[in-house]
């Protein structure tokens, strides 16, 4: 069975709660953009191209459900302002702002004609955020597609093994994944050896969602905390055939620095240092060619509790009481807490960005041309042609 976290039909916007993942699957209805964007925050769906899907369509929800204006221009003006009330949600990935800023364009550019009605605009803007959804599973399938081959073609010859950070899978995009989308086109292919997911503290997006996923789709796979990857790469790298490390993305800078979950920077660290290949897998709307370097990348700090407390279901000693959860705080009370979401990976860490029509290399001179990626079609451009693309 195909795990779906989000389920969308005209009217109707359904998101699998992934705070009580992995032991409750839940669904929450959402209705409104104001639903949507507290869904976002509080992190019951999260995943850079996850966010901005569900943050369209739960606008769409809303005006399929509310009785608009006739004028087109006031339709525009409505669904304009709630884009912009949406991208505040989440500061740090690009998706959510690029898809405000191109579902802006469709809604002006219906609105532009004065014999255009407000439905007429509705309905753009619907089919817009709709279409998002079906292409960003085609987009994903490509960048597992692309990702694994690269991995294949410079490993040794025989299965390999990946490690991953955060969950970059279908619970993170419209389905199929990223990062995890390069691992599962590697079982796929009976490439993979094994996958090792990080823990991805402090708010366990590896433990709880990765792992969830990888249990879900009966992928070999290993949970380690994120302080042993330098050990895993070193001790059991060679006998395990470690062939790369492979993340996801929430924004790609011009130049290639990269903004991911937090942790993802000491990776690249320990993997350049063990002689390990570093992959960052997303789709081009994370790639942010506005953004010269990861130095202009706003980077979300969350609250504190995050990691002076967890949360999960009660156990006592035998099994778990799915009916009970609790909230258990695992620090010293009165500590100050630094709790930044993300960190920047600078671009000379990164060997490869797989996009949906490729995997980008750097060029001679060291330096990622990642226009080539923004300008290239799928059907015409083939991985290593140029650039490394």
């Amino acid at each position: 069975m195909v795990l779906q976290a989000i389920r969308y039909a005209p009217g109707s916007l359904q998101i699998l709660n992934q705070l009580k993942l992995p032991h409750q699957e839940e669904y929450d209805e959402i209705k409104t953009a104001e639903d949507g964007w507290h869904a976002i925050k509080d992190m019951r769906t999260r995943g850079a191209p996850a966010i901005a899907i569900v943050a369209a369509l739960s606008l769409a929800v809303e005006i399929q459900t509310t009785a608009l204006s006739p004028n087109a221009e006031e339709v525009a003006a409505f669904i304009i302002e709630k884009l912009n009330y949406l991208v505040t949600s989440r500061p740090t990935a690009v998706n959510l702002a690029d898809a405000a800023r191109k579902l802006t364009k469709v809604v002006e550019l219906v609105a532009r004609p004065a014999s255009n009605s407000g439905a007429a605009v509705s309905k753009a803007y619907c089919d817009a955020a709709a279409q998002m959804l079906i292409d960003d599973v085609a987009d994903n399938q490509g960048i597992g597609k692309y990702g694994a081959e690269w991995i294949v073609k410079h490993s040794q010859g025989g299965k390999v093994s990946v490690v991953t950070h955060c969950n970059t899978g279908s619970l993170a995009t419209a389905g199929y994944g990223t990062a995890l989308g390069v691992i599962r086109s590697l079982h796929a292919t009976n490439a993979l050896k094994r996958a090792f997911c990080t823990e991805t503290r402090p708010y366990n997006q590896g433990s709880r969602l990765t792992a969830f996923e990888l249990v879900h789709d009966n992928i070999p796979a290993t949970l380690i905390t994120d302080s042993m990857a330098s050990a895993l790469l070193r001790l059991k790298g060679p006998s395990e055939r470690i062939s790369a490390i492979v993340v996801g993305a929430d924004r790609v800078a011009a130049n290639g620095d990269t903004a991911n979950k937090i942790g993802t920077y000491q990776l690249a660290i320990t993997a350049k240092y063990h002689g390990v290949k570093f992959l960052v897998a997303a789709p081009r709307t994370t790639i942010d060619l506005g953004t010269k370097s990861g130095a202009d990348i706003v980077i979300e700090e969350r609250p504190g509790k995050e990691m002076t407390m967890i949360k999960g279901p009660r156990f006592d000693g035998v099994d778990l009481d799915l009916s009970q959860a609790e909230t258990i705080s695992i620090a010293a009370q009165g500590i100050d807490v630094w709790n930044p979401a993300f960190d920047v990976t600078p671009a000379e860490l990164i060997d490869g960005i797989i996009t949906e029509v490729g995997v980008v290399e750097k060029d001679a001179n060291g330096v990622f041309d990642l226009t080539l990626a923004m300008e290239a079609h799928s059907e015409s451009i083939k991985p290593t042609t140029v650039g490394g693309l």
